[in-house]
């Protein structure tokens, strides 16, 4: 039996404080500080609901907050300003075409609400490595130029595509590719999203946050089918 490096959320008490050094810290959404960013650690944590999200002055912290934010898709929301600029686009969409590109995109995004970016080399490097392991897919938005104007890369965790970071350089460029990535779930028999935290964009959209709880168990009943998503 493979040797599991985290713990299952379900079970987990997110009220323990972890010692590490000199320093305690409070659990609160996370279960884990310090476990070394590797592919297999990725892969685990994912398929537990557990994303790694960097924090400056602290040992890589692994989350599974509550509430989670996700977006069901027969719930999904296009304002009529997207969806008039979705059919005038002359964006072309690919999926995997050029992930390093993407990923060092979203990494350069300015975030006004963030101080700096949690997508370090070290995240750079591993995802991109995850993403040659065919478990880490983006989507790229290209302009009638063939230039790299959007995209958006996430972690395929069992059935479920988590949202990890979007990027534009044009108007609209990343929210047309999260449209067209829900699209292509739909085609493969996807009926919703993990988009982890909410934010403005995505709740216009329709995503909602639920119960930890409840996010778990619907990824372990989605994981049960065993459905690819690319």
């Amino acid at each position: 039996m493979l040797r599991e490096t985290f713990p299952d959320p379900l079970d987990y008490d997110f009220r323990t404080w972890v010692e590490i050094g000199e320093h305690l810290y409070r659990s609160e959404d996370v279960v884990a500080y310090g476990t070394p960013l590797t592919l297999e650690n990725v892969r685990e944590a994912y398929s537990k609901g557990i994303f790694p999200w960097s924090t400056p002055g602290l040992p890589l912290p692994w989350h599974s907050p509550d509430p989670r934010a996700v977006l069901f898709f027969d719930e999904l929301k296009i304002p009529r300003s997207l969806a008039k600029a979705r059919r005038q686009s002359e964006f072309t969409f690919t999926i995997d075409r050029d992930f390093r590109g993407v990923i060092e995109a979203c990494a350069a995004s300015d975030r006004p609400d963030q101080p700096g970016t949690w997508i370090t080399r070290e995240f750079i490097d591993v995802f991109t490595e995850a993403h040659e392991a065919g478990f880490v897919h983006c989507v790229e938005a290209w302009n009638a130029s063939g230039e790299l104007v959007g995209g958006l890369y996430g972690v395929d965790s069992g059935g479920v595509f988590s949202g990890e970071s979007m990027f534009h350089r044009e108007p609209n460029a990343s929210k047309l590719a999260l449209l067209f990535l829900i699209d292509h779930l739909r085609s493969r028999g996807s009926t919703w999203l993990d988009i982890q935290v909410m934010t403005p964009h995505l709740k216009a959209l329709g995503a909602k946050e639920i119960a930890r709880k409840d996010f778990l168990l619907d990824l372990a009943r989605t994981q049960a089918i065993s459905r690819p998503l690319f």
